[in-house]
């Protein structure tokens, strides 16, 4: 009997290793000599360094050397940026460590090389640095004004502007036409402004960097998602021959983006390691991950819509504030970029107008985090419509049924140019409403208004879709990404008939070893456990792009299914050669050849072990089945669902209670479906929390106050109740399994679906806009605010604001769930 494994929900191979303790992270590693990194850095946001003191540290036991800006400044080169959106893109150099001015709190100023780690920050304490303190900028709309400088070299706030525009591309019409038209007696424009706080991708594991230089080849291990790209990048900006880096990313205890990067430490190990002759380890405390790791989002969002008064949509316009922080990092120029395609989102915009101001501000700068600019514009384009249907006194619903792409529609060319292969919004929908309940959530809701009840109801609304499985290489080209978009993979047949997997993305939480193993095993017919998957090594994994932008299964795992179909194709050929019979009679199935029409046969396994043997192999035939692909995706995939949020907020004190949630996705074809679970339940707790706990936080003077865990509200699991999930699925027909991308999909439908909510249950009592995260303070304020115009207006006046960390950063903690709700599936 055939056994399918695609579909099956098989536990993870990875999770023995990591529930028991024998995983093996970065830290973990001790190497014979190894010294220690500990770094000095700038407690002010924005100031030149007039002095450097290292004799203190020199001489404190245990110290092997200090390092400053000053000491590598010939060396150490400049952190890349391989994403120049613009040809007149600004972007100042990026130094590793600080040589004449620090622009965020938390840059590198000096580092400090020690025989223990204790010795070394012991020693870094001892470091006097003299400062003379410059002006700040902080917020995105002071720093439009240009009146301080974040770097006053450049002369300007402003990196880069970036346009697309619907009539120009001829993908639809001219916008301002269909705005100017909104002033007609059947037709509404509708102006909002969203703004979009800064996150912290608070992976469980700091990130860490070891650096062996001991052999012909200099050894990085590293808690990166980008192996590939880091070795490139560290033979770039040091002037380093490649083939003598090697790159391991060992286990790694998460990344949400926030290890999509080229850090400062991982180039200052380097440049220690290479100084000293030593092996050298850097590990962040967490204090440190938060101040300076990367950040995400950031953004202000001035949004127009057109529509006629029956609900139909006319126009889009966006007007982007991007905060890039002080420097520019490996893409986060092209960061807000990705949303530019995601703001129409399911909707059939007929015009369209994208402006993007990417400004620099005096904080750490931003890059990828979970969905990396997709998040970013379905919260707006959703909040948008929700602002339309009670604008129009419709249905939220009813609304976006209006103006969806229909399931017969497709495949359908958005107003950006993209095709959308596949989809079913109705399907998707219509299963969303039924497990949550929506008509009686309605009928309650109404109640509870007329009643006068102090906690009223919400119901949060999101439907979206994303572009995943990042991307056809001709489309980065076209978008001025420094590299491609195509994946590597590697099948190798062992005389045994097991099965070595090398694949060019690197897992850090994924589940890759068992998915891969999963269509590996039903490709070739073998068991599940006897394919091994081999990953995250430059030396053994020797081509590869990695992992971001839910590529793994849609990108990679079509090189994974392209080698293993090459191993059957040269296994026919010796399989059919064995059974003295042609090619063309031969069929595959369940690992065996057999002839046509005959019982004849031979299992994969055996022709593995002849052709190993290669004692009777056709002429010009090599005695090996093992096969490399490179895959190349013709098109992005678009996974999409439905989420639906019940919330209660108490009137009187402003507390939000998340009572139930329910999301029905579509992600293609599943693999694993435990796997997609957990995928889905990690997404949807990122985007609650940026909707109701987290905030990076800086104070006037662009010192993070959200430095720690006590302050950064991540939740846990008592802090969000059990999901009701299902699925439906209309398969990509751009990949031959049909697979979709998931890991950003929860995290890009549920923060608007928990604003949403949240406004739903006030908007009756005048407020309309809330600010992120909801907290019952910032709720109260709106609903005190609210006769005095907007809601988040009257409550917040900007985003990082002073106002905002003084007065309600302590109150952000007290939001409730309802963990007694819901089904767990």
């Amino acid at each position: 009997m055939t056994v399918t494994e695609i579909g099956s929900p098989r536990k993870r191979k990875e999770d023995q290793r990591l529930i028991t303790g024998r995983s093996r992270y970065t830290d973990n590693m001790v190497l014979p000599g190894m010294l220690h990194l500990a770094a000095v850095r700038s407690p002010f946001a924005h100031a030149r360094i007039t002095g450097v003191d290292t004799s203190a540290a020199v001489a404190a036991p245990g110290v092997v050397t200090v390092l400053t800006g000053a000491d590598v400044a010939e060396t150490q080169g400049s952190l890349p940026n391989a994403w120049p959106i613009t040809p007149d893109q600004v972007a100042p150099p990026h130094p590793a460590i600080a040589v004449d001015r620090v622009t965020f709190a938390g840059e590198i100023v000096a580092v400090v090389v020690a025989r223990s780690r204790h010795e070394a920050q012991d020693a870094a304490d001892l470091v006097d640095v003299d400062y003379d303190e410059l002006p700040v900028v902080l917020d995105l709309e002071e720093a439009e004004k240009d009146d301080v400088l974040a770097h006053p070299d450049l002369g300007t706030n402003r990196s880069a502007f970036w346009v697309f525009d619907s009539a120009e591309a001829g993908t639809g019409g001219d916008v301002e036409d269909a705005l100017a038209a909104a002033g007609a007696d059947d037709q509404i424009l509708l102006e909002r402004t969203y703004y979009q706080q800064r996150l912290i991708p608070a992976f469980m594991e700091p990130r860490s960097t070891v650096v062996d230089p001991t052999a012909d080849q200099i050894t990085m291990w590293s808690s990166t998602q980008v192996p590939h790209i880091l070795r490139l990048m560290l033979a770039l900006t040091l002037g380093i021959p490649e083939s003598k880096v090697r790159v391991i990313a060992p286990d790694v205890g998460g990344g949400f983006g926030g290890k999509l990067q080229v850090t400062p430490e991982e180039v200052i190990t380097m440049l220690a390691a290479r100084r000293t002759g030593k092996p050298c380890k850097f590990t962040e405390t967490r204090s440190e991950s938060l101040m300076a790791a990367h950040h995400g989002r950031g953004q202000v969002q001035r949004l127009a819509l057109s529509a006629r008064r029956d609900g139909t949509v006319t126009g889009l316009k966006v007007q982007l504030l991007a905060d890039m922080g002080s420097y520019l990092g490996l893409v986060t120029s092209g960061v807000p970029i990705l949303g530019a395609f995601m703001f129409p989102a399911i909707y059939k915009f007929p015009s369209y107008r994208f402006e993007c101001t990417n400004l620099f501000t005096n904080k750490a700068w931003t890059d990828a985090y979970r969905g990396a600019g997709r998040p970013e514009a379905t919260f707006a384009i959703e909040r948008l419509m929700d602002d339309l249907a009670a604008e129009l006194d419709m249905d939220p619903i009813e609304l976006r049924r209006k103006n969806w792409i229909a399931h017969e529609e497709f495949p359908f060319t958005t107003v950006c140019g993209l095709e959308y292969d596949t989809g079913n919004y109705e399907a998707a929908t219509a299963r969303a409403l039924e497990l949550f309940g929506y008509d009686e959530l309605r009928a309650e809701q109404r109640r509870r208004r007329d009643d006068g009840d102090p906690v009223q109801l919400g119901i949060g609304v999101s439907t979206f879709t994303e572009m995943c499985g990042l991307a056809p290489s001709r489309v980065l080209g076209s978008l001025d990404y420094g590299a491609g978009g195509w994946e590597y993979a590697q099948v190798r047949m062992l005389p045994t008939g097991n099965v070595e997997v090398v694949t060019g993305v690197s897992a850090h939480g994924q589940g890759h070893e068992t998915a891969w193993s999963q269509i590996v095993a039903d490709r070739l017919g073998v068991p599940f456990d006897d394919v091994q998957v081999l990953h995250g090594d430059t030396a053994i994994a020797q081509r590869g792009l990695d992992t971001y932008g839910s590529r793994s299964l849609a990108v990679g795992g079509m090189a994974v299914v392209a080698a293993a179909d090459k191993v059957i194709a040269k296994a026919r050929v010796i399989a059919a050669h064995m059974l003295e019979a042609a090619d063309d009679d031969l069929e595959f199935t369940d690992g065996r050849f057999t002839v046509r029409g005959t019982d004849q046969g031979v299992a994969l396994g055996d022709v593995a072990l002849a052709t190993f043997a290669a004692h009777d192999l056709p002429d010009g035939v090599e005695p090996s089945l093992d096969s490399d692909a490179t895959f190349d995706p013709e098109n992005f995939s678009f996974p999409h669902g439905t989420h639906l949020a019940a919330m209660e907020v108490d009137t009187e004190t402003g507390q939000v209670t998340l009572r139930s949630y329910v999301c029905v996705d579509d992600v293609g074809t599943v693999i694993n479906p435990l796997i997609v679970e957990g995928q889905i339940h990690g997404g949807l707790v990122q985007g609650i929390a940026q909707a109701l706990f987290e905030e990076a936080v800086h104070d006037e003077s662009g010192t993070l106050v959200t430095g720690s865990f006590v302050d950064y509200l991540v939740p846990s699991a008592a802090d969000v109740p059990s999901f009701i999930t299902d699925r439906t699925e209309t398969a990509s027909t751009t990949n031959v399994l049909g697979v979709k991308g998931v890991g950003e999909a929860g995290t890009i439908a549920s923060t608007p679906a928990i604003v949403n909510g949240v406004i739903d249950a006030v908007r009756h009592l005048g407020v309309d806009d809330i600010l992120m995260p909801c907290s019952p303070g910032r709720v109260w304020a709106a609903l005190q605010g609210a006769d005095k115009g907007r809601g988040a207006e009257a409550a917040v006046p900007t985003v990082n604001s002073p106002e905002v960390a003084d007065r309600d950063i302590a109150s952000t903690g007290a939001v409730q769930t309802g963990t007694d709700q819901g089904e767990q599936q």
